[in-house]
């Protein structure tokens, strides 16, 4: 695969392209990058069309996972959305926080920005606002998110550890994530891994599930929990864009595995040094 920054570039252009695609094609395809499929509909997205907050113009079928409805957000609560796409996890967190809570969606593709901007200003909401930035570097800071959530991105970024690390960073002691996210058991096809579009598409950036829960723990985060967890299917419309027919029918003979889990964990309310958070030196 390509470099870090060259995969950033991939992604922020290709989710600039996605910005602007219906719903419909964006569901039908993996994570809105390379062909839809006619096999199934739905092949990543939740529903979230029951849920309070929902607004269809911000829902651009992008998520794998809800993971607003796993994140114990309560009254008040400062909730930051990582990848913030159109605003759709935002809406959602701020129907549960409500007026007095704040929330914050970061993202790095100036479209999406945009988006989430509009559908903001058209609903009224004086206490939902969107940052453009690298979630590797946090335009936000320390201590101050009671509450962070992200949908399907952090399989996007190359650098896991340093998202990690700044989720660390920006969350108050004491406070949690909810993050669902795409990771492998078993692996990829080469040509699927090697495939810039199943890069941008959240299959070839996701990492072993072990390893992801390594990443989490390594940074300091403690109960760590899957809240939910299903297989990821890719239709063979999909794949035959990449790999032979014989390839497609060895991948499904393999124990290899696409999932999309929805983690939590908790920032420590006491730091390392054993004392109350803000007393050590």
């Amino acid at each position: 695969m390509q470099n870090e920054t060259a995969l950033k570039q991939l992604v922020k252009e290709k989710y600039g392209e996605i910005a602007n695609q219906p719903k419909i094609q964006n569901m039908s395809s993996c994570c809105g990058a390379g062909g839809c499929s006619d096999e199934i509909y739905n092949i990543m997205s939740d529903d979230y069309t029951l849920l309070e907050g929902y607004n269809p113009d911000a829902d651009l079928g992008l998520g794998c996972g809800l993971p607003t409805a796993f994140a114990k957000i309560k009254a008040g609560d400062t909730v930051i959305d990582l990848g913030s796409g159109a605003g759709n996890d935002c809406f959602i967190a701020r129907a549960i926080a409500g007026e007095k809570g704040k929330i914050i969606g970061i993202d790095f593709t100036e479209t999406m920005i945009e988006k989430a901007r509009n559908n903001a200003e058209k609903l009224g909401f004086n206490n939902v606002e969107f940052r453009f930035g690298d979630i590797e570097h946090m335009p936000v800071t320390a201590n101050i998110a009671d509450v962070i959530v992200s949908n399907c991105v952090l399989n996007l970024v190359p650098n896991k550890f340093n998202v990690f690390k700044e989720i660390f960073r920006v969350l108050k002691p004491g406070a949690h994530f909810s993050i669902s996210d795409i990771v492998l058991d078993g692996v990829l096809p080469q040509q699927l891994k090697q495939a810039a579009e199943m890069y941008a598409g959240c299959v070839s950036g996701a990492i072993q599930k072990q390893a992801y829960m390594e990443l989490i723990s390594l940074n300091g985060f403690t109960n760590i929990t899957i809240q939910k967890e299903k297989e990821i299917i890719i239709p063979d419309d999909i794949l035959s864009n990449y790999i032979t027919p014989e390839e497609i029918s060895a991948f499904r003979n393999s124990k290899m595995g696409i999932y999309s889990i929805t983690v939590f964990a908790e920032k420590p309310a006491i730091q390392e040094c054993g004392c109350a958070p803000g007393c050590c030196n």
